[in-house]
């Protein structure tokens, strides 16, 4: 089972403040016991909204605002995208992580071709088995 585990956002992550060398390196150590166990398939931190934009979508129409945006639960400050074998193994991994107090963390499975059902018809599978095939060559 793939998994997202997202980070959320703090004052600090969106005010710019850059994780000190301890952190950087108990996060690298970490980093490696995933990749070593196979477990690791990527894993990046974002920049602050400030940096970043939002696209809304309406009647046919895009609206696009321009951040900072207002800190919120829904603000995302980094990722991992990580296999395991259940959500109680991806659990298990993350309480791991080297987070100080207040961080917070939210582990969301990542649906799989066979989720979908009989609406992913043979037509609509081979295009995405192609397009995940162009992306790996990149």
């Amino acid at each position: 089972m793939q998994f997202m585990v997202i980070v959320k956002a703090s004052k600090d992550s969106e005010a710019g403040v850059m994780p000190s060398t301890e952190l950087l390196t108990a996060m690298g150590k970490f980093n490696e016991e995933l990749a070593e166990a196979g477990v690791m398939q990527a894993g990046e931190g974002l920049h602050p909204t400030t940096k970043g934009a939002r696209v809304k979508y309406s009647g046919g129409k895009s609206t696009v605002s321009h951040g900072p945006f207002k800190l919120s639960n829904d603000l995302v400050a980094g990722f991992w995208l990580i296999q395991t074998k259940s959500l109680d193994e991806a659990i298990d991994w993350m309480k791991r992580a080297p987070f100080g107090s207040g961080a917070e963390i939210e582990i969301r499975q990542v649906f799989a071709a066979e989720d979908f059902g009989e609406a992913l018809t043979p037509e609509l599978r081979e295009q995405e088995e192609r397009l995940r095939a162009h992306a790996a060559k990149t």
